[in-house]
Order: structure tokens, then sequence, then C-alpha cells
């Protein structure tokens, strides 16, 4: 049986969005990491089983966790192939497993990150030709087994996606509206607020409610992996289902109850509040987070509250119109009706800022998607 390089050094890859590598170094560390080293858009990072399935079931800012099976000198698609022929695939999975294979490619003499997966994807499935006469179906969109492949400067790495899928995808999201908020950026505008429930949230534009689920989430201690029906890692061989429901227990059994005021939103779209309903009664404690349809000009009052925002601009809205002057608007409404609160507004139009018309305490970048976008701080006095 072949030693999988994770398996020598313990090492594991977090991808992440461009820049929340800092921020999700901090969170591995709190779920027991070690020797964390933030990249670009990635941290590789130490930890056993148990923390691979605990990093897995709690992480909310990361948005998969990689297994590096080899990494080698790539310079040819016949080398690749050949190397990837080497691999034990079916120690891994079986014949009624379907598989997929994505890709990035750069600085190498492969050139195109689609031809690269075609050479793995052929390679894996003439090993298992070779040995069953049969072979496994490729699933692009669901597989059972998510493979990465990362060939950087004519070194390549060959990895199993232990999240299956990307973690972003909790599992609450079933009312949307347009352009909705991605989760693992909403969960990190929470974090960056540092806001732990200590004094009441209000979203006032909260849309299919994100912000507000991943302020339950934080809030009541929930797992950010807890509707997630299954995993990758179960696919590796030292993969122990026992261990595994030891930690999924230890991460439901501190979860917690919050009180019913805590966290509250509002949007003055009827459709936008069913969804947020609908994605709130997902999780647990949902019921206890307040939605009204409203528009924050009529609300009376949001003094002494965290405030957090992704205000509509552009392409989320139905009809542009002065943007600009909405803007003002809500930044008018913050300084009358929001004294000693603070705010947190992302902005995936950075230009919009300096419509707010108040000073921001900070300015972060954010993206969310293809937008570089900014959260900014106000402090309302």
């Amino acid at each position: 049986m072949i030693t999988y390089q994770y398996q020598k050094t313990g090492r594991f890859f977090g991808q992440i969005a461009d820049g929340l590598e800092e921020l999700g170094s901090e969170e591995l560390r709190e779920l027991g990491a070690t020797d964390v080293i933030p990249g670009h858009r990635g941290i590789t990072f130490n930890t056993d089983m148990a923390g691979l399935y605990r990093i897995n079931y709690r992480s909310r800012l990361l948005s998969r966790v990689l297994a590096p099976l080899i990494t080698f000198d790539c310079h040819s698609s016949k080398y690749l192939y050949k190397t990837a022929r080497s691999l034990p695939w079916a120690e891994l999975f079986g014949l009624e497993n379907t598989f997929a294979v994505f890709t990035q490619v750069s600085g190498s003499a492969i050139k195109h990150s689609q031809y690269a997966g075609l050479c793995l994807k052929d390679a894996i499935a003439d090993t298992f030709r070779d040995q069953y006469d049969r072979r496994p179906d490729v699933d692009p969109k669901t597989p059972d087994v998510w493979l990465n492949l990362h060939i950087q400067h004519n070194r390549a790495t060959i990895s199993l996606d232990t999240s299956g899928g990307s973690l972003h995808k909790r599992g609450y999201r079933k009312g949307f509206v347009d352009a909705p908020i991605q989760e693992t950026v909403a969960a990190a505008i929470i974090r960056l607020s540092g806001w732990n429930g200590e004094k009441p949230l209000y979203d006032p534009m909260c849309g299919s409610g994100t912000l507000l689920c991943e302020a339950l989430m934080h809030a009541a201690n929930i797992p950010a992996g807890y509707l997630r029906p299954t995993f990758g890692f179960r696919f590796l061989p030292e993969h122990d289902r026992h261990l595994w429901e030891t930690i999924r227990q230890e991460g439901d059994d501190a979860m917690n109850e919050i009180p019913s005021d805590l966290i509250q939103g509002s949007d003055i779209d009827s459709k936008a509040i069913r969804a947020a309903r609908q994605n709130l009664a997902a999780l647990p404690r949902g019921e206890r987070v307040q939605v009204s349809c409203s528009d924050y000009r009529d609300l009376e009052d949001l003094s002494g509250r965290t405030i957090v925002c992704n205000p509509p601009y552009g392409i989320r809205m139905k009809q542009e119109g002065d943007i600009n002057g909405f803007v003002k608007g809500l930044g008018d409404f913050l300084k009358q009706r929001c004294t000693n609160s603070r705010a947190f507004l992302y902005f995936g139009d950075r230009t919009l800022i300096k419509s707010i018309g108040l000073r921001t305490t900070w300015k972060k970048p954010l993206k969310n998607g293809g937008l570089d976008g900014r959260l900014v701080r106000l402090d309302l006095y």
C-alpha cells in the first residue's frame, strides 16, 4: 500500500478567498491546526485526522481542504499521465463512485487546465479499466470524489478534496434573491465585525438573509457543516467513522441558545423576506431570528447595535436609478437613527463608499465572487 504525501507530512492545504488568508489562519489555529502558513488564496497547515474532521465541520471561512496525494516535477502531459497511473486509485474509491477532476495550471509547459485535467481523468479511468475491465463514471457537478490537480511552474500536486465540494455551500440556502453574498464572505464580515452577541445585531437590507444566517451560526455556535450531508474525507484510506461521529457530536454539543431579540433584519422586498425566513428555518434556532418587511427609512431607532449590511448596487438593483443618492440616504439614516452603534457595510462597488458621507474607521478588501469589494467600519456617535 502506498504512503501518500499528506500521510508522510501531516500537512494539508486550505483553499480560501483572496484576502482572507490571515483571518483563515487565525481560525485554523483556533480549531487546533499547527504550523499554519498563509499563502496566496490558500493556507498550508498540519493536523491529525480528528483535526481534519473538526476543520471541515466547523470552519466558516475555508472553501475546501485538500489532502495532497503526490507532488512531482511535471514538464509534459505524458509524464503527468504516467505518474497518475502509478497511484492505486482503487484504494481510494470504487467503481460505484463517481469522480471529477478540477485543475489549475500556471506558468508551466502544460498550458491548458482542461487538457491537464483530461490527462489525469484518463489515467484514473485506465487504471481501473486495467484492473476491473470497467471504469467509474465522471460527474462534473456532484461527484462522490473531488480530485484537484494543481500545476505551477512545472510542479504538479494531485490532491483529494477532503471537503467533497466547496464548504461555502452550507445547506441552508433554500430561498434565493439576485446576487446573494457568498456564505464564507458573510461569515468573514461577521468575524471582522468582532460581534459576539454582546449587543443586538441588525441588518436593514437583509435580502435572503445570508448575513443573518451566518450571524446566527456564529452566535449559537452552530457548526458551519451542520447541514452538509457528506464530506470527501470518507474516501481517505484511514477514515475512522467512529472518530468522525465523535468529532461531529463534539461540535453539535457545543451549540447554545440565543435570545429571541439578539438578531434581527428587514428588507423592503417581500420576496426577499420570504426567502430569508425559509433559509433561517433550515437552521437550528432559526425561529429566534426576527425578520420583517420594511423600508429601512421607516425604521425608528437602531441605536446601540451592531449593524451589518450589504447595500444593493449595480447588478443587484432592478433599476439602477441614482445609486449614489441611495447610498447617501443610507448614510443619513445611519447618522440620524443609529447613534452609539457600529456599522459594517460591504460595498461590492467600492467607488460608492465616498457617497455614504461618513468617516470610515477602516476599510478592508473583501472579494465576493468576481467583485473586488470593500468592507467598511463606521463608528456612529
